[in-house]
Formats: structure tokens, sequence, C-alpha cells
């Protein structure tokens, strides 16, 4: 059986999607696009419906819309959609723009459901090339498109976000003595260390051989990065256990923030990594090997 779709749905009355077989659905009703625009940041949902007499440009000025496209697929239900109005739609995001009068109750979930089939198809192609295959982690493509989406989304909703370049000294030594695999060890467990230490709604990114990128996209004030950032550095020089070793790395950390030190995400990059480049390492070991007397179990474990 399928897994039910979670449908936010916006409109007078909601459909009686029950008995359609192209669901389930478990539709979640809100009444304005302030309390969507709540509903986005409280729940997940793998759709969105907007119906109502809205205009188009409307919804396209809407401030939430790059924000609810990134991750759902949004339906739009209009009652005479101009071409052109719903073109500028789709390249904005949406799914799908449909007339009302088409929009009966099998229509409305047979759009719905290929509209999610189609963002889940998109999403794992998007990860297929975007991703870094030695972590698993989004690489510098995905981390830029993200950040210029929630860029976008800072313009209409102004609000603190920083992002941090972290470069890891010791993972030349580590290969010159243990070998290229043991180096590779190394770095995942580094990145596994990373992602562990914040919130699901950070990302992580790997944007070089050295280099992870950390993009903490919502903070309360510019000095929030420098906590985490400080935070993040202790995590890291722990010790590593790799091949029956225990391997230390040194750390340095440069930070861009969002918006004393720029608004695109070119610029906010390329300061966070000549500063973490031009920092000191702090807490390297890269020379010190030190037995731990036993083989490496797994190498995603810490």
């Amino acid at each position: 059986m399928n897994e039910p779709i979670q449908l936010l749905y916006l409109g007078a009355a909601a459909p009686d999607l029950g008995t359609s077989a192209y669901g389930p659905f478990v539709l979640h009703p809100v009444a304005t696009l302030e309390a969507l625009s709540e509903a986005l940041g409280q729940q997940s949902s793998d759709a969105i419906v907007l119906q109502g007499d809205a205009p188009l440009a409307a919804l396209a000025a809407w401030g939430a819309l790059s924000r609810a496209v990134l991750d759902a697929a949004v339906v739009v239900v209009a009652p005479e959609p101009d071409a052109a109005e719903a073109m500028r739609l789709l390249r904005l995001g949406v799914q799908d723009v449909l007339p009302s009068r088409e929009a009966t109750a099998e229509s409305l979930a047979r759009t719905v459901r290929l509209a999610v089939e189609r963002k889940r198809v998109e999403r794992i192609a998007r990860k297929a090339y975007a991703t870094d295959l030695a972590t698993g982690l989004p690489n510098h493509a995905q981390l830029m498109e993200h950040m210029t989406h929630l860029l976008a989304l800072r313009e209409r909703e102004p609000a603190a976000m920083a992002l941090l370049a972290v470069r890891l000294e010791g993972l030349g030594a580590t290969e010159a003595r243990l070998g290229a695999e043991a180096a590779n060890v190394l770095r995942r467990k580094a990145a596994v260390r990373l992602r562990s230490g914040l919130r699901a709604s950070d990302v992580v990114a790997s944007v070089g051989s050295d280099t992870f990128a950390v993009l903490l996209a919502w903070i309360d004030d510019e000095a929030a990065a420098d906590g985490v950032a400080a935070k993040l550095g202790t995590a890291l020089r722990r010790p590593f256990s790799v091949a029956g070793q225990e391997l230390t790395l040194g750390i340095s950390v440069g930070i861009g923030q969002y918006p004393s030190h720029g608004k695109d995400a070119d610029g906010l990059l390329r300061r966070a990594l000549a500063q973490a480049s031009g920092a000191a390492a702090v807490g390297a070991s890269v020379h010190g090997l030190r037995s731990s007397g036993h083989r490496d179990p797994a190498a995603n474990d810490d």
C-alpha cells in the first residue's frame, strides 16, 4: 500500500479524496496564506493545494512560496488561470496550475499524485548529480542551489543566517602514513560528526577534499554562528579511531554572515572559504598517530 500523501489544503471547502485510487491522502486544511506559512514551519508535507480566488500574481508574490516548493509538490487551482501567470508560477517551482472547472475531486487527486511523483523523481535526480559520493553529503552544486532558494526567501522574510567553511588539516598526513582509504574513512567520520552536531534544518555539504560547508539556515543573531563554530571545532578536535589508530585533525573555521557579509551565495561562500584558508588550524596533531589496539569497526562510526 502507498504511504499516505500529507496534503496541506488552502481553500473554501476541502474535497473528499478518501475514495480516490490515487490516494490515500491525509488532508490538513488551512484557512489563509498566513496560516499556511505557519504550517510550513511546523510540519512536513508531500503536497500543497492552493485553491481560491486570489490572483496568480499574488500567489507568485507570496513570501513563503520559495520555501513551500523546496520539498512539497505545489498545485494551484484558479478560476481562469492566465497562461503567462501560470507559466510564471511553474518557473517558480509550482508543479501544476489547474482551472477550477476541471478540479473535480478525482481530477484533483490525480493531479496531486502525479505532482508528488514528479517531485520525488526530481529530488532523486537532483541528489544523483549533486552528491559527494565519498560522504553522501550534498556537494557544491546542491549547496548553491539550496542557498539561492533560501536567500530569495530571506529577501521576503528577513532573518539572520550564516555559512561556515570548516577546513580539516591532517588528511594528507593520514594518507601518507596509512593510505588513501584510511584518509577517506577519516574524512567520512568527520562528516558524520559534523552532521550529528547540528539541527535537522542545517545543511552540511562537501565543497572540497578537505573542506565542508555548514549552512545555518535559521539563527537568532550573528553571535549564534560563532557559538556553533566553536562547538563544531571542539567536536572535530576529539580523536578519531581509524584502522587501529587514533587520529586527530586540525580545524579552521571561516564564517560568512547574512546580511552583514553579503547577500549572494557565491560571495558568502568565498568569504567563509577565504577566512578558513587564512586561519591557522587549531588542534592539529597531524603526525601523532597513536595505536588504540583494535581495528576500526565501521567507516561511519565514531
